[in-house]
């Protein structure tokens, strides 16, 4: 049992394919890193607040120049090219996130007793077979609906089956 629990947190150190890291890890990208910061200062207030007195002040000084067509330009760049560019660090952060949510969820899955262990790594499956096993679900909540109002319990764990 101690090699099984050393080598998978070996395994958990070493970094995958997708560029994520352990926590903490000097070999953490720079682009990782970047991403994570940005992501998380332009969600605070004070940045939206920043934002705000942006777009007033470049609204204050329309009738300076004139609302003139390198005035409206000069927000439309601006906003495009900062829109742009937060799209990917957004995705690159959320993507890294969801990727520790799943693995978080599949080891809680994988170390509890009685679970079932083919929903590890749903994701990887097919939109047919995600909906087989939703289906399952769906049918095993309403008998236990019914069983709770009938006075029974809801807690039995029946097989999965996955195609």
């Amino acid at each position: 049992m101690a090699t099984r629990k050393k080598s998978i947190l070996k395994a958990a150190s070493k970094t995958p394919a997708s560029g994520l890291c352990a926590a903490g890890s000097a070999a953490r990208p720079m682009f990782t890193t970047f991403a994570g910061k940005i992501a998380a200062w332009s969600g605070k207030p004070v940045v939206l607040l920043t934002a705000c007195a942006l777009v007033i002040g470049w609204a204050a000084a329309g009738p300076v120049f004139g609302f003139s067509n390198t005035w409206q330009l000069v927000i439309n760049t601006t906003t495009t090219i900062i829109t742009f560019l937060m799209v990917f660090l957004i995705q690159n952060t959320q993507t890294r996130d969801t990727y520790a949510m799943q693995l978080k969820l599949d080891e809680l899955i994988r170390a509890t007793k009685g679970a079932h262990t083919v929903l590890l790594d749903l994701e990887e499956l097919s939109e047919e077979d995600l909906i087989a096993l939703r289906d399952q679900y769906e049918a095993l909540a309403a008998k236990a609906r019914k069983r709770v109002q009938a006075g029974g319990k809801d807690t039995d764990m029946p097989d999965i089956k996955l195609n």
